[in-house]
């Protein structure tokens, strides 16, 4: 083999070399990666099976229920649809009715079990996906609910 065909070789190694590298990667960087759901997203079926997502919206106004030590149901909505939340654990000390969240989590069944919730220290705060979904052209809420919550985008 002349120099030449080694170093051509080697070429041919490290390239197959880098692409084997790179499907590795961006293999697991989807494995891994969660979408950013809201409650009309889950109800239009957009949902990949078994996946775990981050859900954002509103806690519904008079959904929180506590039931046996950390256990705590409610329900999180948008305009559009509700979704009822399962969480066990201890909420952030933000967090309350009306108050913008994001959950972590996946569906069972018809509910969102969540493993971990988190709400913003701005009692205004609302996920930027969310908010896009609510707001009309001229800067207002589409959807009169939220108005009720005192909320704003």
């Amino acid at each position: 083999m002349t120099k030449r065909q080694k170093r051509m070789a080697a070429v041919v190694l490290l390239l197959v070399g880098l692409s084997v590298a790179a499907v590795l990667g961006f293999t697991a960087f989807s494995k891994n990666m969660m979408y950013f759901q809201t409650p009309s997203d889950i109800a239009a079926g957009k949902l990949p099976e078994g996946a775990r997502i981050r859900l954002g919206g509103l806690v519904e106004k008079g959904s929180v229920q506590r039931g046996d030590g950390l256990l705590v149901n409610f329900s999180v909505a948008d305009c559009e649809a509700r979704l009822p939340v399962r969480y066990e654990g201890i909420l952030p000390d933000l967090f309350r009715e009306g108050q913008g969240i994001v959950a972590t989590g996946h569906m069972d069944g018809r509910t969102f079990v969540a493993d971990e919730v988190l709400a913003k220290h701005d009692e205004n705060y609302m996920p930027p996906e969310l908010a896009e979904k609510l707001v009309t052209p001229d800067g207002k809420h589409s959807c009169e609910q939220f108005k009720s919550m005192g909320a704003k985008a």
